[in-house]
């Protein structure tokens, strides 16, 4: 089965504005999407009406190689381990939201935790189709875009 007809999943880690986009325009793009948040104060809030799952764990989510996952926040301190927990994976693809002009703070954390280069190299940063997007909604569109060129071997992906 080639990877545009199989079956579509996106993890989306870290409660945010923008994962809250992902999850409402994912499902409408044909993912199937799940929101992990490791932190049990940010779990609540309003039942989710757009299909996606939120469970407190990456490995809940049960990702696998058809899977994308996204971590929504850089400034978060976990995002060394979750990124670590990923990367020990087997989801096609791993990225994380970030400015591109500046460094991400995922290398650093990730070096901390001694991951290899080129296991680093695989995460994604900056994500998504350079179309100067600014508010939740723009960037999640982005992004998803970005993943559907990706996932359809198109040219649009995240070359900046």
């Amino acid at each position: 089965m080639s990877d545009a007809l199989s079956p579509r999943r996106l993890i989306v880690v870290l409660e945010s504005p923008v994962a809250e986009m992902l999850a409402r325009f994912g499902v409408e793009l044909g993912f199937r999407t799940v929101l992990v948040e490791p932190d049990p104060t940010r779990r609540g809030g309003t039942p989710r009406p757009h299909g996606d799952t939120f469970v407190g764990d990456l490995a809940a989510a049960a990702p696998d190689q058809h899977t994308d996952i996204l971590l929504t926040d850089h400034h978060r301190p976990e995002i060394g381990t979750l990124l670590k927990e990923a990367l020990a994976g087997q989801s096609r693809w791993i990225g994380i939201l970030g400015n591109p002009r500046h460094e991400g703070p995922h290398l650093a954390a990730l070096r901390e935790l001694g991951v290899p280069e080129e296991e680093i190299g695989r995460v994604h940063r900056p994500v998504g189709l350079n179309i100067g997007s600014r508010t939740p909604p723009e960037i999640a569109v982005a992004v998803l875009a970005g993943l559907i060129a990706d996932r359809n071997h198109r040219p649009g992906g995240f070359e900046f």
